[in-house]
């Protein structure tokens, strides 16, 4: 027997003990849905997941977590969360869940780890400002969840894409962590043309609730959620913007106050109450003080003046980096940043489909906070001349 042989038998026999050791509303690695069929992964050694795990992880757009804001941007601060630490939070506390659930980690970890890749630089400050550019140059919404959806789909790999199956994209689109759920039940049966239409309706109206089609992906929406709500009081607390006597009362008695306490607490909560179920459930009382904990950020952290000091300054650079960019593909061609950072050797495909202000949309979306403020300071900052006399 060949090597190839020896280990497509060791593949197989891993998911044949999926199907005996997995929950009955775990999702197996064999079941996964790929838009494009490829006789490789077939005869490959890694599970399908797992496959799509590790097309994540070398990936254009991951390498660029590592520069770009959480919550607080343009702090000097070595301990304030980044998304790059993020994402691997969600990841661990995610599969931590799964495990305990009997669900299929691979799948977990694919999702948590591929959530974020559409995030913007300067966090959901910057989400914001480039849907406002987005909309009024006619490409619609700007929403960091299609947007990672189609990085891994429209533009990694110069247009190619990373054939991702459609369990992994979905978990990826439903992630929201921002919406509030005490309650998730997978909406199974979706296809490719469901992610689809399911992206069209919440590029319209942002507010619509998309449920995930796997109990995975439920997973990693909650874990999104279990990952920063603590984290960004930590963080809070030490730029000094909250103390910790401020957390609230009813949220310290029922969660904790650290976000050691916070994370254990909704983890326990979340598995007891999920256990032999084929859906998530927080208790009332941990969902609650969950919703209120919540607020509390919301007020309390989120909006707070001393963390917006900057922000119209980072929105006129916003305005201006997108419009410089934009004038650019009608006026520059080749010679404009735009063409030798991104669109030099991209696919026939993507540069016929999108249009001038899309192109610039997604550019701007993959940028670091650094890289972006290196092309503010390259092409907007007038440069000074000197006269001798």
């Amino acid at each position: 027997m060949t090597n190839q042989k020896r280990l497509l038998a060791i593949r197989r026999q891993l998911d044949e003990k999926e199907q005996k050791i997995l929950s009955p509303w775990a999702c197996f690695s064999c079941n996964a849905v790929r838009r494009r069929e490829e006789a490789r992964i077939q005869l490959g050694h890694r599970q399908n997941f797992s496959l799509d795990t590790d097309r994540i992880l070398h990936s254009m757009a991951y390498s660029r977590y590592i520069d770009k804001t959480q919550v607080f941007y343009l702090v000097k601060n070595d301990h304030i969360t980044h998304r790059v630490l993020h994402v691997q939070l969600v990841s661990k506390i995610a599969r931590t869940i799964s495990r305990l659930l009997r669900l299929n980690e691979d799948l977990t970890e694919a999702i948590a780890l591929g959530h974020d890749i559409g995030h913007t630089p300067f966090g959901h400050d910057g989400e914001r400002f480039l849907s406002e550019l987005c909309q009024a140059h006619g490409v619609g919404r700007f929403l960091h969840n299609i947007q990672s959806v189609r990085f891994l789909e429209n533009i990694e790999k110069k247009g190619e894409g990373c054939n991702l199956s459609l369990q992994v994209l979905d978990g990826i689109f439903c992630h929201d962590g921002e919406l509030h759920s005490r309650f998730l039940e997978p909406r199974k049966e979706k296809d490719f043309e469901d992610l689809v239409q399911e992206m069209e309706i919440k590029a319209k109206d942002p507010f619509v609730d998309v449920i995930p089609m796997t109990l995975e992906g439920c997973v990693v929406r909650m874990a999104d959620t279990i990952s920063y709500i603590g984290r960004d009081i930590e963080d809070a607390i030490r730029l000094g913007l909250i103390q910790r006597d401020d957390i609230p009362d009813g949220c310290r008695s029922v969660l904790g106050d650290s976000n050691g306490t916070i994370v254990y607490n909704l983890v326990e909560d979340l598995v007891v109450n999920s256990l032999g179920r084929p859906n998530l459930n927080f208790s009332a009382r941990v969902g609650d003080a969950l919703q209120e904990l919540k607020r509390f950020n919301r007020e309390r952290i989120y909006k707070n003046t001393r963390v917006k000091k900057q922000t119209s300054k980072v929105r006129l650079m916003f305005s201006l980096l997108f419009g410089k960019l934009y004038e650019d593909l009608d006026n520059k061609g080749e010679a404009s940043v735009i063409y030798e950072e991104f669109l030099k050797g991209m696919s026939e495909s993507y540069r016929e489909k999108t249009p001038a202000a899309g192109m610039v949309r997604d550019f701007i979306a993959g940028m670091t906070d650094e890289f972006f403020m290196d092309q503010c300071h390259k092409h907007l900052i007038p440069k000074t001349t000197h006269t001798l006399f």
